[in-house]
Parts: structure tokens; C-alpha cells; sequence
């Protein structure tokens, strides 16, 4: 069986307090997006191995114990009968962009064993499951736009289509540690809320829906505050980070020819919502 996890961008991030456990509190809007990575299961009931994982595409740097589809297997098997596995998995999305890949795979994993194996569990089944592999994991159960709360694992439904537009995704070779993003950050409630903001013409989003994370990340690694420009200057009607980087979009309303000649050392995607 063979599923195709998709990205996320964030449409605003605003850091409002830090919590008594040391996690901070925010708003966001999580928006799936049509980047996606392929993943395939083929049950294996005679190997001698648990699992096996075969990954193509852009590589990941990690044990395959550590990787979330991994974890998303093994999570349902301590309570549901699964066979040994074979995974193949090519990676589309790269990591440390901020757009959910790793999570959304692991999310689609889950979906995917419940699917094929008949295990017959409840969307509000599979949420609880994916929201001990990761925050945000969840919101690709349902992987409809979401206004995201609390560590971004409480969501409200909104009604927010960007059907028509065209989105170029920019992900330079720069890694942004989560230290590094919350290293300036001063926790405050937004004056207007999120949830506000995107209901108003995108073409008003440039001046209010702010990301908390750009002006740190970008002291540290000002090349990604220059792609931002650089796509507000090829014509985007809004650009900006995703989550904590380092991944840029920019959101246009027509298509945008030879755009990638402008990031042609860098991973760039043109994609059509």
C-alpha cells in the first residue's frame, strides 16, 4: 500500500507565554500544502527482522530505530497484531525546513497500518496515537487548515482556502536549531489573534500576520531574511518562514516563470494550490 505524506506551512507564528514545563505556548495556523514524500508498506510475515527501512530521495540523517515511521510502527504494534514490515520511503520533503515532513510521515504511517491492516481505529484513535510521536503530528491525521494552540497541539477548525494561488517553497543548505530560534524570543500575546488576521484579504497579511521566529533566526542567519525580500521582490503578495525554519514561501497570485533560476543553488518548489 502506498501513501503520499504531504508538507505544511505555518501562516503566522506568535510565541505568547512560557509554560511552568519549560515548552512555550503559541498560535499558528497550520495550512497542508501539495510538497509530498511516497510511502510504502509491504508485509514481510517470514523475514527475521522486525522491520526493514529502505529510504530514497533526500537523505536522512538518522538511525532507522529513530525515524517516526519507524516509531509510528512500533507504537501500534505494542497493542495491534502487525506482521514483520518493509517500509520504503522517498523523501521529498526536506528536514529542518519547518514544514511538518518528518511529522506528516509519521502521521500517514499511522493511517496507513490502520488502513491496511484493518485495525479499524477512530480518527480520534489515530490523533492520540500521533500526538505522543510529535506536537504537530496530529494535524495530519485530518490534514485540513487548522488554527493551532497550546505547544501546537490543540486545533480549531477555520474556514481558509488559498485554491488559485501559487506558492514557491525555498529551503536554503542552512540548519536552525531550536535554540538558536527561541534564543531572542520575548513571549507576548498578539495584540490581534491569528485567527483574525487570516481572515482578511491576503493582500493585507504582509504588515500583521508576523512570524516571532524571523527576527532571531534571521540575526543569526541573515540569508534567509534575504530570501524572504527576494520573493517579495519576484511579486509575492506574502512571504515568510515557516515555523522555525529555516524554509521560506511565498505566496503569489499568478504562475511565476523562471523563479527558479533565482534560487537555483537552493531546493526550490513551485507549487499550485
Amino acid at each position: 500500500m502506498i501513501v503520499f505524506p504531504n508538507a505544511k506551512i505555518n501562516l503566522g507564528l506568535n510565541i505568547t507565554e512560557k509554560r511552568i514545563d519549560g515548552y512555550h505556548n503559541l498560535e499558528t495556523v497550520f495550512y497542508p500544502i501539495p510538497l509530498e514524500d511516497v510511502l510504502e508498506v509491504i508485509p514481510a510475515p517470514f523475514s527475521e527482522k522486525e522491520f526493514e527501512l529502505f529510504c530514497s530521495g533526500i537523505k536522512v540523517d538518522s538511525f532507522p530505530e529513530n525515524n517516526l515511521v519507524v516509531k509510528a510502527y512500533r507504537l501500534l504494534k505494542k497493542k495491534h497484531s502487525l506482521p514483520p514490515i518493509s517500509i520504503y520511503m522517498h523523501k521529498h520533503i526536506p528536514s529542518g525546513a519547518g514544514m511538518g515532513g518528518g511529522s506528516s510521515d509519521a502521521a500517514f504511517m499511522l493511517k496507513l497500518l490502520n488502513e491496511q491492516f484493518q485495525l479499524h481505529l477512530s480518527i480520534e484513535q489515530l490523533e492520540t496515537y500521533s500526538t505522543s510521536l510529535g506536537a504537530d503530528c496530529a494535524f495530519f491525521i485530518q490534514n485540513k487548515p487548522v488554527f493551532a494552540e497550546g505547544i501546537g497541539n490543540v486545533f480549531s477548525p477555520i474556514e481558509l482556502s488559498l485554491k488559485g494561488y501559487t506558492l514557491v517553497v525555498v529551503k536554503p543548505n542552512i540548519f536552525v536549531s531550536t535554540k538558536e530560534a527561541f534564543s531572542h524570543i520575548q513571549p507576548k500575546k498578539p495584540i490581534i489573534s491569528i485567527k483574525e488576521v487570516i481572515r482578511k484579504p491576503l493582500e493585507e497579511w504582509k504588515e500583521i500576520l508576523i512570524n516571532d521566529f524571523e527576527y532571531s533566526v534571521f540575526q543569526v542567519h541573515p540569508k534567509i531574511g534575504i530570501i524572504k525580500q527576494q520573493l517579495y521582490d519576484a511579486g509575492a503578495l506574502y512571504a515568510s518562514m515557516s515555523g522555525s525554519g529555516s524554509s521560506v514561501y511565498g505566496i503569489f497570485k499568478d504562475n511565476v516563470k523562471g523563479i527558479e533560476v533565482l534560487f537555483s543553488d537552493q531546493y526550490c518548489q513551485v507549487l499550485n494550490l
